[in-house]
């Protein structure tokens, strides 16, 4: 298989794993249509940097720890429980009394979302899996492993950019609505719900 075969293949695999609905969706979802733009791209590129990480450490042989270790697994993906449970608790807590403005204005705004997105991907153990179990496979026979894993990572963190932007575009349109208090809150509610069911999903996981 040749590179540039290897990389359209890839592309449409990871393409239908981008589309798959998951907690980082709905947490760019409920930031951006807060009205909280620096916010919510901090989330969109915190994502895309833990795919980048995971997809790097898969190509160096550092993910393949977490297949070949249970403790390890265990514990990334226990932490990562743990995050989520927190998040989505935090989410259903929430008030939906602060202004959007006031939030998105606020010092670090978009490094807080950057955080966010980087622990909602980097803890969430089955992407770790999914790129020891699939990147190897798309790798053609004589490239440069360690090189050729970067860039079909890059195929993935290229494809989770353009599908979040859709996603950001779609939010604005429920930003007006969402300047009621009532309707802030359902919209918390509503992600934490998703978000804590994310968590009990990976928690029941075999």
């Amino acid at each position: 298989m040749e590179m540039t075969t290897a990389l359209w293949s890839f592309a449409l695999v990871v393409g239908l794993l981008t589309l798959a609905p998951g907690p980082d969706t709905a947490v760019i979802l409920r930031t951006s249509a807060l009205g909280r733009r620096s916010e919510a791209w901090g989330v969109v590129l915190g994502v895309q940097t833990g795919t980048l990480i995971w997809g790097t450490a898969s190509a160096a042989g550092v993910t393949a720890l977490l297949t070949a270790s249970q403790v390890a697994y265990q514990v990334v993906r226990w932490v990562g429980i743990g995050y989520l449970l927190w998040l989505g608790v935090k989410l259903l807590r929430s008030r939906g009394e602060e202004t959007a403005a006031s939030e998105d204005a606020a010092a670090g705004g978009f490094v807080q979302g950057w955080r966010r997105g980087a622990f909602t991907n980097l803890l969430n153990p089955k992407v770790g899996v999914f790129y020891v179990a699939v990147l190897p496979q798309f790798i053609p026979a004589g490239a440069p492993h360690f090189a050729a894993g970067v860039a079909l990572t890059c195929v993935h963190v290229v494809e989770g950019l353009l599908w979040s932007t859709v996603l950001l575009a779609f939010a604005q349109v429920l930003r007006g609505w969402l300047r009621r208090p009532a309707a802030r809150r359902l919209m918390d509610r509503v992600t934490g719900v998703v978000v804590v069911g994310f968590g009990v999903k990976l928690a029941l996981a075999d």
